[in-house]
């Protein structure tokens, strides 16, 4: 039996009705740091270090003025010190193009160093309210498993959710499949058994056939 997307699309909103960032950040410039930070890292991860790092460098000024020689030991944990090289070049251009403040235009942030689609994406959405799905790995994986998608890479992922996805739940739903990622639809053992959404997925539908059309070998001789 084929289930609809907007059943998933139901589903989902059932399994996490208040689903929201898992990130910690209180205005735009943390929103931005804080996602720059997230790369290949865990959210838990970056919240352990950014309060420290805000109290520190508050604001895109104070964060443009310092060294990676400073703010690297603060978040070397997060990851490569490239991190924050990124930042603070990027917070030197919020200073010396955008009057310190973030911008909220697709352009104008990818054009920021370390800022791709999908971090421009989470900014906008979260910081401005802009409709806009961020695709990262858990988004990808869990949207073209349940069959939302069908896509070998983010762009076209992200383009097929804007059509699959109301506009104005964009956000909450790119939320959504974070948490279904996090919690069930896991990348590597995914809690198939448990999930709500199996009879509706794609990639168990595909299993399901693949198994019966796995037919064993007689054996023969004597």
């Amino acid at each position: 039996m084929r289930f609809s997307k907007k059943a998933i699309l139901e589903e989902l909103t059932r399994l996490y009705p208040d689903a929201g960032p898992e990130l910690n950040f209180t205005n735009p410039y943390e929103t931005l740091v804080a996602v720059m930070l997230s790369a290949q890292c865990t959210d838990k991860m970056v919240n352990k270090v950014t309060p420290a790092v805000f109290a520190r460098f508050p604001d895109a000024a104070s964060m443009a003025a310092a060294t990676v020689e400073e703010l690297h030991p603060m978040v070397k944990s997060c990851g490569f010190k490239s991190k924050a090289v990124n930042i603070i070049e990027t917070c030197k251009l919020l200073m010396l193009r955008h009057g310190g403040e973030v911008p909220r235009t697709m352009e104008e942030l990818t054009a920021l160093p370390g800022v791709g689609r999908k971090t421009a994406n989470v900014v906008m959405s979260n910081a401005f309210g802009v409709p806009a799905i961020a695709v990262d790995t858990h988004v990808f994986r869990v949207s073209n498993r349940l069959g939302l998608a069908e896509a070998d890479d983010v762009l076209k992922t992200e383009l097929q959710l804007q059509k699959a996805i109301p506009k104005k739940d964009w956000l909450d739903m790119h939320h959504r499949l974070i948490f279904h990622g996090r919690r069930v639809c896991k990348a590597q053992r995914p809690l198939c058994a448990e999930c709500t959404l199996r009879e509706m997925c794609r990639a168990e539908r595909e299993r399901s056939k693949a198994a019966k059309n796995h037919k064993p070998h007689k054996r023969t001789g004597g």
